[in-house]
């Protein structure tokens, strides 16, 4: 039997209050709590509550037969103690089923893995054990931020003990090579990859609700036709998308809850397709053959490049002083020092500023609480300038100036 791998992503960024030049040097908060709330309570009952009642209903009623997997963020975690703790225990009755898989990933969902090896592992390791402590479970597939990979990237995973990881299967590193096989990293061959199939995954992520799409609309019935086309030889699809797709993105008014609840019984009643978590994809099939990718793929826009958080000046400059602070603050281990730098570093805060036009701005549009990226880039600088101004002033105090 073939095998079917749904990994949803939860993430909520840490949005940040609006902070002017004048606030610079006189408050150190910078983080919007009543919009955070807000978002966090709509979100949790638009889709949260009623996505996971579904996949629950539907875990009982298939007897292990339907099986998924979560990348949670920390930084979605936090809010969902402070704001939406009936979430949290959602999650965590689902965890209690077994077949719910939660993978591994950075614990504020940032680009750590792009600028800094140690914040980049401590972060990992800190989300693993966020896991453990809440689900009981030990990730050994990891999913980073925004499924940005490389060969680099997969080299650093593979040393911190992860025997998979997950991806996007862009044509730019596939080439001839479909999405739907198992492949590994050409160095670190005990790295197992799993690609992401972008057309089925965005015919519901990002397709579902247009009406002016050719397929519209879609049932659970049409899609597991397509899924019936695949060729008998392609061993694995991996379906991977954010978990707000259903209720936040799509409404439930479209029927997208609708559709969730009735494509298991599609898929298990009508393919040759059985449900997989990414750990027993791994230990069901056999990689085809390595897959080298020298420069870094995500899963945004056309391109599948970085250009969504690093395309232009702004986000360039942004992150860049951003990280010549990480490793100060480190050393200073102080926890609101520490937590701050955590929540800057969310990938959020750089897809705002991002420039680009036609229908990957819209997308970019649509996601952004800022009138403009420039607001966004000057939001954020006001908040880092102050944060850098309090970091020195703490080290001043930690390596006073001889007299």
């Amino acid at each position: 039997m073939r095998s079917l791998c749904l990994c949803f992503n939860v993430h909520q960024p840490v949005r940040l209050r609006k902070y002017n030049f004048f606030d610079i040097g006189t408050s150190d908060y910078y983080w919007d709590d009543y919009n955070n709330e807000r978002i966090i309570r709509r979100i949790a009952d638009e889709c949260y509550l009623p996505a996971n009642k579904i996949i629950l209903d539907n875990i009982q009623a298939w007897k292990g037969l339907f099986k998924i997997a979560f990348s949670v963020s920390g930084t979605a975690i936090e809010q969902f103690r402070i704001y939406a703790p009936e979430v949290l225990e959602s999650f965590q009755n689902l965890a209690d089923t077994g077949f719910v898989e939660f993978v591994g990933g950075t614990y504020s969902h940032s680009l750590a893995s792009l600028a800094n090896r140690n914040e980049f592992r401590k972060q990992v390791f800190q989300h693993s054990n966020e896991m453990v402590n809440l689900f009981g479970y030990k990730p050994t597939v990891f999913c980073n931020t925004e499924l940005i990979y490389s060969d680099e990237i997969g080299e650093m995973v593979a040393d911190m003990g992860f025997k998979a990881m997950l991806t996007e299967g862009s044509d730019e590193i596939l080439r001839w090579r479909s999405p739907n096989f198992l492949y590994c990293h050409p160095s670190r061959q005990s790295l197992q990859l799993l690609l992401k199939n972008f057309k089925l995954s965005d015919d519901i992520a990002f397709r579902f609700s247009d009406t002016q799409w050719s397929k519209w609309p879609l049932t659970a019935g049409k899609y597991v036709s397509w899924l019936n086309k695949i060729p008998d030889d392609e061993e694995v699809v991996n379906l991977f998308m954010d978990y707000e797709t259903f209720g936040e993105h799509h409404k439930s008014s479209t029927g997208i809850l609708k559709f969730l609840d009735s494509l298991p019984f599609a898929v298990l009643s009508g393919t040759n397709f059985g449900f997989k978590t990414p750990c027993e994809v791994v230990s069901t099939h056999i990689p085809v053959s390595d897959l080298q990718v020298p420069s870094p793929v995500s899963w945004a826009d056309k391109e599948k490049d970085l250009s969504a958080w690093l395309g232009n000046e702004m986000q360039q400059e942004a992150f860049e002083k951003l990280y010549e602070l990480v490793d100060k603050v480190r050393d200073r281990n102080e926890a609101d020092l520490s937590i701050d730098c955590s929540y800057l570093q969310t990938s959020d805060h750089f897809y705002y500023m991002s420039t680009k036009i036609n229908a990957d701005g819209e997308v970019h549009a649509y996601f952004n609480p800022y009138e403009t990226p420039y607001l966004a880039f000057i939001n954020y600088m006001n908040v880092l300038n102050d944060f850098q101004l309090r970091l020195t002033r703490k080290s001043d105090r930690f390596h006073p100036v001889a007299v």
